[in-house]
């Protein structure tokens, strides 16, 4: 069994990292995406192209960090609900 907090410890938890989409939809984007790239790549000079990759890597770093917002943000409602879940009296649950 995973010990998740000594994972977390070692720094060898990387949520990110494990998501692949099964998503078909989400396989048919990425294919257009490789395929307007291709066609980029073919039709553009070298600089033009370099401008559009730099373009993505910026695009990408954009969404990663938007992407850790959206993970910090869920994973603290969560445990805001587990807090009130145990804290509320009235659920007869015992503290």
């Amino acid at each position: 069994m995973k010990i998740i907090l000594e994972d977390l410890y070692y720094g060898r938890l990387h949520p990110n990292e494990l998501i692949k989409s099964n998503d078909p939809k989400f396989q048919r984007i990425d294919q257009e995406v490789n395929d307007s790239m291709n066609i980029l790549r073919e039709n553009l000079s070298e600089d033009d192209f370099e401008q559009i990759e730099k373009l993505f890597d910026l695009l990408s770093e954009s969404n990663s960090l938007h992407s850790a917002a959206a993970f910090i943000h869920g994973f603290r409602t969560g445990a805001s609900m587990m807090i009130e879940i145990f804290s509320d009296e009235k659920s007869g649950i015992m503290k």
